[in-house]
């Protein structure tokens, strides 16, 4: 199984949704929350290129961008080859 990382805060509802998507799939991932962490909203930015909103989401540590663009992936059928 892929390693899945999701960095967040605990208002998104965007963020639920993705990790509703995810749970649903029986995907594990790490949750990241940088809504009270300074250091941890600066790592997501190096790594998500410079995007500022939540969900930032990693998949074997490439960014494949938030709720939208995982759905998208869904949609086409091309998460579950990313995930396994």
């Amino acid at each position: 199984m892929a390693k899945v990382e999701i960095y967040s805060t605990m208002w998104c509802p965007f963020c639920h949704h993705a990790k509703r998507l995810l749970s649903n799939k029986g995907v594990e991932f790490t949750e990241i929350d940088v809504g009270m962490s300074g250091t941890k909203k600066k790592e997501m930015l190096v790594r998500a290129e410079g995007r500022r909103t939540v969900p930032q989401i990693f998949i074997d540590d490439v960014g494949i961008g938030g709720c939208d663009e995982l759905y998208a992936l869904e949609s086409d059928g091309k998460l579950d080859p990313m995930l396994t």
